[in-house]
């Protein structure tokens, strides 16, 4: 193995923890630097950063998946305790709430998104092969 080589292998190895961090947050997890989204769920080809390939990875199902669980498994059970406390009316209540998950899912749908791209891109699943 070359030394350039060498290099290249080495500053890959970024911890997961931190590829997570910078991939919620909008960045590519291998320099924190580009941005890894070109649209709201459309990441880009290559970090312009870094150079680093994200198009061929494939984390479509896994996001929407963890939307679900994370706005029905946290927020409902609070949904729930709150219309049991407060004297709103129930179509006023249903409004509040319908909205109120629309922009929780709208919100955490991208940062989903990157999160496995980055778990997908950091472990060298499947998901992250040229199709």
């Amino acid at each position: 193995m070359t030394f350039q080589a060498y290099i290249w292998v080495m500053e890959k190895q970024v911890p997961m923890k931190l590829a997570a961090r910078r991939a919620v947050m909008g960045r590519c997890p291998c320099c924190g630097q580009g941005k890894l989204f070109r649209a709201y769920l459309k990441q880009v080809e290559n970090c312009s950063a870094c150079g680093e390939c994200f198009g061929a990875i494939r984390a479509d199902d896994a996001a929407p998946w963890l939307t679900i669980i994370i706005v029905g498994h946290i927020f409902i059970p609070l949904m729930l305790v709150i219309v049991a406390i407060s004297t709103i009316p129930a179509w006023a209540s249903a409004i509040l709430w319908c909205g109120v998950f629309t922009l929780l899912s709208l919100a955490i749908l991208p940062r989903a998104k990157a999160l496995f791209i980055a778990i997908l891109w950091r472990t060298g699943a499947p998901g992250s092969n040229a199709a």
